[in-house]
C-alpha cells in the first residue's frame, strides 16, 4: 500500500524480546501443597475453635438471582437482639456482625435467628482461664466431655437451597383466557373507574332534562 499525504512514516516494533516477559506457572502443585499445610497449621494454632466465623443466610441480588441463597457478611443487630446475644459478646465467640445491614422481611429475620439459636446451642465456651468461670462458660463435665469437634463451622450449619415455591404445570391445567384479551379489560376498567363521575354527571343531566320536558 503505497502511503500518501504527509503522515507519520510506520515503525512497527516486531522485534520485542517477549521470551523474557512470559510468565509459567509450574510451581502451582508445590504452592497447592504449602495453601493446604498453611491452612492445616491455621486449624491447629485455632483448635478447638473453628477457622472461620457464622455467618447469615443472605438471597442473592437482582431478580436473576434471588431464588438462591448465600453466606452473608454479618448479622444484623436486630437478628442478635431477637437471639438474645449480646452485640459486644458476638464477635468474641464466632459470630460475625454487620451493622449495615436491616432485615427487609420477616422470613430472613426468623431464618437466620434460628441460625444464631442453633449455634448458640452446640457452642462450648471454654474458659479464658482454669478454675475461672464467667456467666456462660461451659462446666467442666462439659468441657471434659467433648468429642466431636468441628473445625469449620461451613461443615457444621452448611447453607443450601431449598427447593422453589414454585412449579411447572401443563398446558391443559392452565386457566381459560379472558374473553377479548386481559389486556383490553383491564383498560377498560381503567377508563371506567377514571370516567365514573363524568359519567354519573352526564347521566343525571340527561334524567333532569327529560323530567323537565314531561313538565
Amino acid at each position: 500500500m503505497a502511503i500518501k499525504h504527509n503522515q507519520q512514516i510506520p515503525h512497527n516494533h516486531f522485534r520485542k524480546d517477549w521470551q523474557r516477559r512470559v510468565r509459567v506457572h509450574f510451581d502451582q502443585p508445590g504452592r497447592k501443597l504449602r495453601r493446604r499445610n498453611s491452612r492445616l497449621a491455621k486449624a491447629a494454632a485455632v483448635a478447638p475453635r473453628p477457622v472461620d466465623k457464622l455467618r447469615p443466610i443472605v438471597r442473592c441480588p437482582t431478580i436473576k438471582y434471588n431464588r438462591r441463597v448465600r453466606a452473608g457478611r454479618g448479622f444484623t443487630l436486630t437478628e442478635l437482639k431477637a437471639a438474645g446475644i449480646p452485640r459486644k459478646l458476638a464477635p468474641t465467640i464466632g459470630i460475625s456482625v454487620d451493622p449495615r445491614r436491616q432485615n427487609l422481611s420477616t422470613e430472613s429475620l426468623a431464618v437466620n435467628v434460628e441460625r444464631l439459636k442453633a449455634y448458640r446451642a452446640r457452642l462450648i465456651l471454654f474458659p479464658r482461664k482454669l478454675g475461672q468461670h464467667k456467666k456462660g462458660d461451659a462446666s467442666k463435665e462439659e468441657v471434659s466431655n467433648v468429642k466431636d469437634v468441628v473445625s469449620s463451622v461451613r461443615s457444621g450449619l452448611p447453607i443450601t437451597n431449598t427447593e422453589s415455591g414454585f412449579a411447572e404445570i401443563k398446558k391443559g391445567d392452565m386457566p381459560s383466557a379472558v374473553e377479548g384479551g386481559a389486556y383490553r379489560k383491564l383498560r377498560d376498567a381503567r377508563a371506567e373507574a377514571r370516567n365514573m363521575g363524568k359519567r354519573e354527571k352526564r347521566a343525571k343531566e340527561k334524567a333532569d332534562e327529560a323530567a323537565a320536558a314531561k313538565k
